[in-house]
């Protein structure tokens, strides 16, 4: 497919659903740079970190919600062409809630067939996933001649219920409008692979905080296991070329869009062990990649667990005092076993090409991380934390408590390698009068070099000393 790059976005409107997030924020901005006579972000938020961008590039924030079939329609009303981005439950704690994963998945997909038929929609293009034919078992190269992965036994929700939208998707292509005059409406779905990039705000911060607490014990599964990884300016243009598929006055094809009714994988077109993928950036932080592996079995074992016990906690899944948890069996699957797929038929029939190398988009990123770490507050890692704040602890206890419940343990144990109570009151008050010490210096010091984050660094480093304190150090030294 040979078009000019502005081919049926020039003076048209189009919606993004999900627009205030990461990639659609992207496409939202690179519709505007191609000419779209108008741009709606569409989503559940009022504010993202990229909507002051969209907003001073003339995008038009909707605030939705997309399983609101009223929402919907009013969104999507004189539009040329809806990318479908919206979704729930890829990772995390998402993942275990069944009802919203269903309903935002598959009930707002519903919601945004209607209104493409309801309102004359030519073009609809559906971001979904490679889980719709992968659920643990070995794909080497896969191409979109796959079947579909049975629908009962998907490890997680939201493979499932993309699986069901995607489906939905595609039968709807060919359909005739509500209005029966003679015209339908095309729809494709494009698969991207883990998608990567500056800003990314799914799977890589919560990798990186997972390694600055010390908390990625282990690989999962062999070294030799390899998936996909995507760009996100290559997936946006993947996304772009695919409305252009679906345009039906393309001379020599009128009334048949060559992408209409088809999905595409999408990726870098580099399969790659995913910690191994991951090395130089989190290398480049100064964290460490775990060294031990585990194997794919035990770490669904550990899954399984987190799971049940997350299930346990479910009415407090959305309270932010929750963390994330560790693995989920899905989370194995994605990086424990080999899954990668071709995209040459978007190749051929997209014309789509990489336009950013793996290597060039991982360099990007981590120029991204390296100045966002260093405008952020660094420290240790979690052990540090319990360390100082457990033994700090204790030693007071032993040192003032009165005899009550395990304080007379705990003051024994303190006797066994200190001479006396008073020794005891004596390490402690020191102990606090160098923290003390250390947090003013500390606060001097970032004063000079971190001025933004001066209150955190002594804060900080007054609960932790000189495991905050050498941090602060380092960053001085450069």
């Amino acid at each position: 497919m040979h078009l000019s790059e502005n081919e049926g976005i020039e003076n048209n409107s189009f919606v993004v659903t999900g627009g205030l997030g990461y990639v659609g924020s992207a496409l939202c901005l690179e519709l505007v740079r191609r000419g779209a006579r108008l741009v709606k972000a569409f989503d559940l938020r009022t504010h993202s970190p990229w909507s002051p961008q969209l907003r001073q590039n003339g995008v038009h924030l909707i605030q939705g919600d997309i399983t609101d079939k009223h929402d919907v329609q009013k969104a999507l009303r004189g539009s040329d062409c809806v990318f479908h981005l919206a979704s729930y439950g890829m990772s995390g704690k998402e993942m275990l809630q069944y009802s919203r994963v269903d309903e935002v998945n598959i009930n707002g997909t519903c919601h945004i067939i209607d209104a493409c038929l309801d309102h004359q929609i030519k073009r609809l293009v559906y971001v979904s996933t490679p889980n719709v034919v992968y659920g643990g078992k070995e794909i080497v190269n896969g191409n979109e001649r796959l079947p579909y992965f049975p629908i009962d036994d998907h490890a997680d929700p939201y493979g499932r219920s993309k699986s069901i939208a995607e489906q939905l998707v595609l039968k709807s292509n060919g359909r005739p409008f509500n209005k029966k005059n003679g015209k339908c409406l095309y729809t494709c779905a494009i698969r991207p692979a883990a998608i990567y990039g500056p800003g990314e705000e799914r799977h890589l911060p919560r990798i990186i905080t997972l390694a600055k607490l010390g908390l990625l014990p282990f690989r999962i599964g062999s070294p030799n296991v390899k998936s996909d990884w995507v760009y996100a300016d290559n997936l946006v243009l993947a996304l772009l070329l695919a409305s252009m598929g679906l345009l039906d006055d393309i001379p020599g094809r009128e009334g048949h869009p060559i992408a209409a009714g088809q999905p595409y994988f999408i990726s870098d077109g580099s399969p790659v062990n995913s910690f191994e993928f991951l090395r130089p950036l989190l290398k480049s932080l100064d964290y460490d990649l775990p060294k031990t592996s585990l194997a794919v079995s035990h770490a669904l074992l550990l899954g399984k667990i987190f799971w049940a016990f997350y299930s346990f906690l479910y009415p407090w899944l959305n309270s932010r005092w929750l963390p994330q948890p560790l693995i989920l069996p899905a989370e194995v699957y994605k990086v424990g076993v080999t899954h990668y797929f071709s995209s040459l038929k978007a190749k051929e029939e997209l014309g789509y090409v990489p336009m950013v190398s793996s290597k060039e988009g991982m360099a990007a990123t981590i120029a991204y991380w390296q100045e966002r770490k260093r405008r952020s507050l660094d420290g240790p890692t979690i052990w540090a934390w319990l360390f100082c704040v457990i033994g700090m602890s204790l030693l007071f206890a032993a040192a003032y408590l009165p005899d009550y419940g395990p304080i007379p343990f705990i003051r024994a144990v303190h006797l066994f390698f200190f001479p006396s109570m008073l020794a005891l009151k004596l390490i402690f008050v020191l102990a606090v009068a160098a923290h003390v010490g250390e947090a003013i210096y500390a606060w001097s010091l970032a004063k000079k070099i971190d001025p933004a984050n001066a209150r955190g660094w002594c804060w900080q480093t007054f609960a932790l000393g000189i495991f905050s304190l050498r941090f602060l150090l380092k960053r001085a030294k450069k």
